[in-house]
């Protein structure tokens, strides 16, 4: 991501709609997408694998309306992008 900062303000753990996200990427130029990045690790009482928590990261993101503060500042909503992170040990999904 440190690649990123002269076409991104990159932010974490700031609120958001309802809760606090784990990293947004917000355009510098808004011709580019906004990002929004949430990571999870697999709970394995509640997910059956690595599948299933990339879902709940993605629902958090919805559900918690991550996306409202990029649209506040002008991004479309079609212009965002949604990534959920799922870990378990070193194995890794992206969704």
């Amino acid at each position: 991501m440190v690649d990123l900062q002269d076409r991104y303000n990159i932010l974490s753990n700031r609120e958001s709609g309802f809760g606090r996200y784990d990293v947004v990427l917000e355009p510098k130029n808004r011709e580019d997408d906004g990002i929004i990045l949430e990571f999870k690790v697999h709970d394995e009482e509640d997910e059956k694998d690595l599948a299933d928590t990339v879902s709940v990261a993605l629902e958090q993101i919805e559900e918690k309306q991550y996306a409202t503060d990029l649209v506040s500042k002008g991004i479309p909503k079609e212009k965002i992008r949604k990534y959920g992170f799922a870990f378990q040990g070193k194995k890794v999904l992206i969704g």
